[in-house]
């Protein structure tokens, strides 16, 4: 049985050994691995570690941080196809979707290589008599990063690159459910030439999580997960003093007017909403039908649906794979039966999906509700599986205002010829990421990632010019060289002259 450490000042390490978790192969239901969950005190000893590889990092010029950065990509690139692997076999996502998720984390490490540029400050020459000003971005110091299962590399490297390409430490608590890519991660920044405790992972549970958040030693915290474990994180953290941002839950809409390419308008509705069995935070999982073309585009969903290829992520290609844990794909059914016990209409099950010599594996098929209302649960709430719900509105302002009025401003996205409509969604919706006529809006890396309402907690996106902004701090620096005669003090607020 494989087992699955920590990684802790440039090495694994098994911890204490005291307190387990197993992983699993969606795909077979398998038990392929334990991981360690770390201790409070296993915790701080990690903490301790960034904490004393700080003062050296922090003072390494920024263009050594980025060759590292440079490095680290190279390795990736070339390490693609066994970092996928690792991705599909314990996360399940069919394996040119873990390609894909990997080729995303990417763009955020070729951002991080700029950090040079990223890092200029301002001058300003004479700003009064004499007297100079300017503004440098310094690190925070230790970082911390608590992610997901549904990305276990992209979404940890929209943290850490950005973070210690800025000069800070770093420590990531990934997912107990598919661990494995984080260690592979640290591994190779050490190759790349990153010196041992500027990136260490702690496996672990809400214990690690708790004593991140309430250290004093650690400056900032990044959180992507559930809407009430981040408003948690965001709270906790902010008490305790700490830089906290906290990207919450989704109920992506995405709106088909009467105008848009039918055809089209399914083929996104279909990626959107299946697409790693529905477990991405940008997944759509509400279709909002304008008009009276509803029925046409709910039939050529159903044709659709009934022709996806369900399967083991790792051969032939599926178009979707299982859910992460049996647990989960328990949840997701209960949604399902939710949703029939409050009147929608279930017009595709996926309940009954086997897939042949994976019995045991988490799989669910694809799943539509029609005539889905507001007050709904599998309206209002994240379901984080294969299951559409479709909403018939009668007009565009209907459809507006039934967006605007959801706890969630994660993604959106809009189906339409009509370049007016397009302008005036995109600037009303009151949505953190916005599409026209693309149905998973996520920012490339040289723009920022984040959510509005409840889908986002603190004042800054992830990765992009924002994560610079929030990895580090503003200083500005006022200057005077007096060579001759000095006045007497000054008792008055100073006004520059």
């Amino acid at each position: 049985m494989k087992h699955i450490n920590h990684f802790v000042n440039g090495k694994q390490f098994k911890g204490q050994d005291t307190n387990t978790a197993e992983v699993f192969n969606p795909a077979t239901g398998d038990i392929t691995a334990t991981v360690n969950l770390a201790s409070q005190q296993e915790t701080e000893e990690a903490i301790r570690v960034a904490t004393e590889a700080l003062p050296s990092w922090s003072k390494t010029p920024p263009l050594k941080r980025a060759r590292v950065m440079f490095k680290f990509k190279e390795l990736l690139e070339k390490n693609l196809d066994k970092l996928a692997t690792m991705i599909t076999s314990e996360h399940g996502k069919v394996l040119s979707d873990a390609k894909g998720e990997i080729a995303r984390g990417l763009e955020v490490v070729e951002f991080a290589c700029g950090i040079p540029q990223l890092l200029k400050g301002d001058y300003t020459e004479q700003v009064g008599t004499g007297i100079d000003s300017y503004s440098v971005r310094q690190p925070l110091g230790v970082c911390a990063g608590i992610t997901p299962f549904n990305f276990p590399v992209m979404v940890p490297m929209w943290m850490f690159p950005m973070a210690i390409a800025c000069g800070n430490t770093f420590i990531l608590k990934p997912s107990e459910k598919d661990p494995s890519a984080s260690i592979f991660m640290a591994e190779l920044l050490k190759e790349a030439g990153l010196p041992d405790g500027v990136l260490n992972v702690i496996q672990g549970d809400k214990t690690a999580v708790d004593t991140l958040l309430s250290d004093a030693r650690i400056a900032a915290v990044s959180f992507v997960g559930s809407t009430p474990i981040a408003e948690y994180v965001y709270r906790t953290g902010t008490h305790y003093g700490k830089r906290v941002q906290a990207l919450g839950g989704a109920k992506n809409h995405l709106v088909v007017m009467p105008d848009a390419d039918l055809d089209q308008a399914v083929d996104a509705l279909m990626g959107a909403a299946y697409g790693s069995a529905g477990e991405r935070c940008m997944a759509i999982s509400v279709g909002v039908v304008v008009g009276d073309i509803a029925d046409k585009l709910v039939e050529k969903l159903l044709t659709r649906i009934s022709e996806l290829k369900i399967g083991n992520g790792m051969i032939n290609e599926p178009d979707m794979g299982p859910l992460v844990t049996n647990m989960h794909l328990e949840k997701v059914k209960g949604y399902i039966q939710t949703g029939i016990k409050e009147g929608a209409e279930l017009k595709a099950d996926g309940r009954g999906t086997s897939v042949a010599e994976h019995e045991n594996g988490f799989f669910l098929g694809g799943c539509l509700f029609d005539h889905v209302t507001p007050d709904m649960t599998i309206y209002k709430e994240e379901i984080f599986g294969p299951v559409l719900s479709i909403v018939r509105v009668d007009d565009f302002e209907t459809a507006v205002q039934l967006i605007n009025d959801h706890e969630f401003g994660n993604g959106v996205s809009l189906f339409t010829r009509d370049g007016h409509s397009a302008r005036e969604f995109s600037s009303r919706i009151k949505v953190g990421m916005v599409g026209v006529n693309i149905p998973i809006p996520v920012p490339v890396a040289f723009h920022s990632f984040g959510g509005w309402k409840r889908s986002l907690f603190g004042d800054h996106y992830a990765y992009g010019p924002e994560g610079v902004r929030f990895y580090t701090h503003l200083k500005t620096v006022t200057t005077r060289w007096p060579t001759g005669n000095i006045s007497g003090a000054e008792f008055t607020m100073p006004v520059m002259k």
